[in-house]
Order: structure tokens, then C-alpha cells, then sequence
């Protein structure tokens, strides 16, 4: 049966930049083992799709929707499709003395952040730094490799695979991530990992957005998502275990 809008699938993918057939994104581990790209923190496995949604180029998803489990297809993707055409506005200069101010040395290739931009330094010349703001594959036509592995019926199953994409924690347990939904109400209670997060608060709660906001709109029975924090006093011997652990090395050696 042929995908159709708002459904969930698992998909398998490679993104290649079509001139020079260079590996920019995968889900298979060796690909991006042999492309030079593997990242350490994510764990590599078919995504979860929420055909239709904001989680990948709208030309894709125009194709997933011709194909059925298990089919698999290439998507060339011009550049205005895409990440769109190189913008030279976008390119700025900005004085040496800017990054001597926040004792900052620039160097070429090095990502910056500006008022919520990501940029990457192009060259330092002088006093002058030129740093490039557009999207690392702006004004390059690319293509997708697509395998449509299978499709997601459970409800719950939908919302840990949207939270595995948005919430953006890689030591999240999903398997310890309880959910229940009654009544178009979605409660999400993360495993308690997500109580130690390096981000900020502001991060924490887009985060928290973004799989609300995809699971509302994708999924029929739910109207409302709640992420619900519960702490609860530990039992005698975990509370021991804990306060062995907080002893300090140098300390418990010497006992």
C-alpha cells in the first residue's frame, strides 16, 4: 500500500552532493565509517519519517509518497530545491578586533555563531575575517538515496521516534521513556537522563516543542502533549549506591 500523507515510516537514506558524489548525511554506520563523516554520539538505524512534516526536504517527501515498503529509489534535488542558491549577502567581514574582544583566535574552517547564524570562517586576511553564513550545501544540486524500510502503526512507537529526532539528547534511554495517551492527551515522561543536560533551558524547551508540535500534527489521536517531571525519593539500597558514588575516589581508597 502506497505511503501516505502523515504516515510514519522507518527510512533508510544516504545524501550525497551530486557533482562530487561526497557523503553529506546517512543512516547506514559504514557509510559514514568509509566517508569520514561517523559520529560517535549517534546511533546509526533507519529514522523515523513523518511523511509530510518539516523533517526533511519537501521534494523528498513528494517521492516517499510514490513508493511502498521496501522499495528504494534515487531523488536527484536541484540547489533551489534544496538548500537553495548561494547568497552573497550572507558572506560578511568582520574585524579581527571583534574576536580579540571575546579572546577568540579565528582560524579557516571554524564554526561561528552570530546573533543565532551559523558561519563557518572562508579566509583571514589582515584584520579582516570573512565568514560565510549561508548553509554548508547552498547552490550545490545533491541526491538522495532512499529505501523505505517500514511502517509505524503504533502510536506510542511514533512519538519515541520523533523524540529520538527532535529532542536531540543522545544519552536519552528511549527504553526507559515512558509514554501514555488518554483521551488525545499525550504524557511523555523521559528517562531520567534528560534531568542532566548540558544545553540551556531555552534549548531544552524547543526541543520539547518541536516533537509536541510533530506529534500533534501527525498524529490522529493526539490533541495535547504533556512532558511530565517526577522525582521521587530513592529506595534504602539505591540510596546507598548513590552516596557511594558521590565519595570521592581519592577518599575511598584510602578506606
Amino acid at each position: 500500500m502506497p505511503i501516505d500523507e502523515n504516515d510514519f515510516i522507518k527510512l533508510n537514506y544516504t545524501g550525497r552532493v551530486k557533482a562530487t558524489g561526497d557523503v553529506f548525511d546517512t543512516t547506514y554506520e559504514e557509510v559514514a565509517e568509509e566517508a569520514g563523516i561517523k559520529n560517535e554520539q549517534k546511533d546509526y538505524h533507519p529514522m523515523v519519517l513523518a511523511v509530510g512534516s518539516t523533517q526533511l526536504i519537501a521534494k523528498l517527501h513528494d517521492e516517499i509518497k510514490k513508493l511502498d515498503v521496501g522499495d528504494k529509489k534515487t531523488v536527484e534535488i536541484p540547489a533551489e530545491e534544496a538548500f537553495g542558491k548561494r547568497d552573497p549577502s550572507l558572506i560578511q567581514l568582520i574585524p579581527m578586533r571583534e574576536f580579540k574582544k571575546q579572546n577568540i583566535r579565528p582560524f579557516v574552517g571554524m564554526p561561528i555563531s552570530l546573533q543565532g547564524n551559523t558561519g563557518v570562517v572562508r579566509t583571514i586576511d589582515g584584520g579582516r575575517v570573512r565568514v560565510d553564513f549561508n548553509h554548508e550545501l547552498a547552490g550545490k544540486d545533491i541526491e538522495y538515496e532512499i529505501e523505505i524500510v517500514d511502517t509505524i502503526d503504533d502510536d506510542e512507537e511514533k512519538i519515541k521516534g520523533l523524540i529520538e529526532v527532535y529532542y536531540g539528547n543522545p544519552n536519552l534511554d528511549l527504553e526507559k521513556t515512558e509514554i501514555t495517551i488518554e483521551d488525545g492527551v499525550a504524557k511523555i515522561k523521559l528517562d531520567q537522563l534528560a534531568g542532566f543536560e548540558q544545553r540551556s533551558v531555552q534549548d531544552v524547551t524547543l526541543s520539547k516543542f518541536r516533537v509536541a508540535r510533530e506529534a500533534y500534527t501527525n498524529i490522529e489521536g493526539v490533541d495535547k502533549v504533556q512532558f511530565v517531571d517526577e522525582y521521587e525519593e530513592p529506595k534504602e539500597e539505591e540510596a546507598d549506591a548513590e552516596a557511594a558514588e558521590d565519595v570521592p575516589e581519592k577518599l575511598a581508597d584510602e578506606e
